[in-house]
This record gives structure tokens, C-alpha cells and sequence, in this order.
């Protein structure tokens, strides 16, 4: 199953309708997507516009891949859960969001492999053909390491 999520918040019709185009092409009848408050309703592929916290998790732990929008939260949950990610950053140009920190994200966190990016509707079109190389990033443990707890003790007893 390829699970969708923009977050609650806001809408991100751009992705939504791309991968709603996209689906409806393939004949992809594995797709469900949460679309936020207010987004525009894809025409082809189940959907909802929020979803409780355990549903999330349902979906997500279901999914074989995770297409999302480039936010933390769900960036986060997708490494945890250890999917392959395919991210579409919002972009403050287009009023999806109040500046570019989704794209930063999207830059940073690809280079490093923990995800795959897509900037445009073309480009989020020929990765979701490809959703079979996509892999996962290194999966990420939901609590700090014990290093990095250490090096905050430490930071924080020294006088």
C-alpha cells in the first residue's frame, strides 16, 4: 500500500493531485491519502482529510511506501517506522506554506539518504514510476541515543 499524508494542518493539493493523476493512470488501487483541512478531494484514490494519531500509525506501519509532504513530523515518523520516504516539500512561492524550511529539509535529508525528493510535479511523477528502487534511509529509534544523552548530561552538569 503507498500511504499519503500532507499533515492536518494545511492542504498541499499539488502533491495530492499528482499522485491522484498518477494513480488513476497506473490504475493504482493501493493508494489512500490523508489530505488535510480544506485540500481539494482527488478524484481517484480513497482519502481523508485528518486522521486520528493510532490511525496514522495503522496506515503507516501498513504501508510499503510513504509519500508525504517534506514535514518533520512525519519525516520522522516514516524514519522510525523504517519505510521508504518519497518527500514533496511545500514551497512559500506558491503560498503552500509561509517560507521554503520544507525544502531546506527535503536538500538536506535526501543528501544524507535517509529519503527521496521530488521539487516539481514532474519529478514526483517519475518517482512515484520508479517506487520500486526506492529504499529506506537509516531507520531512526523513537528515544535519544545513549551518546547523545550522555553529551547533554555532560553539557548541562559542567559548571
Amino acid at each position: 500500500m503507498i500511504f499519503v499524508t500532507v499533515g492536518d494542518s494545511m492542504p498541499f493539493d499539488r502533491l495530492i493531485q499528482t499522485v491522484d493523476r498518477w494513480a488513476e493512470a497506473q490504475q493504482r488501487t493501493d493508494v489512500f491519502a490523508q489530505i488535510g483541512s480544506e485540500g481539494r478531494e482527488p478524484s481517484f484514490i480513497p482519502w481523508v482529510r485528518r486522521m486520528e494519531p493510532v490511525e496514522f500509525q495503522r496506515r503507516l506501519k501498513s504501508a510499503t511506501f510513504i509519500v508525504a509532504h517534506a514535514g518533520m513530523g512525519t519525516i520522522l515518523s516514516a524514519l522510525m517506522s523504517g519505510k521508504p520516504l518519497l518527500v514533496m516539500p511545500r514551497r512559500g512561492d506558491l503560498m503552500e506554506t509561509r517560507n521554503d524550511h520544507q525544502i531546506a529539509t527535503a536538500k538536506h535529508l535526501s543528501a544524507a539518504g535517509h529519503l527521496t525528493a521530488a521539487f516539481t510535479e514532474v519529478d514526483l511523477t517519475d518517482r512515484l514510476n520508479k517506487l520500486g528502487e526506492l529504499t529506506c534511509g537509516h531507520r531512526i529509534d523513537s528515544f535519544a541515543s545513549p551518546a547523545l544523552i550522555h553529551a547533554l548530561r555532560t553539557f548541562l552538569t559542567v559548571e
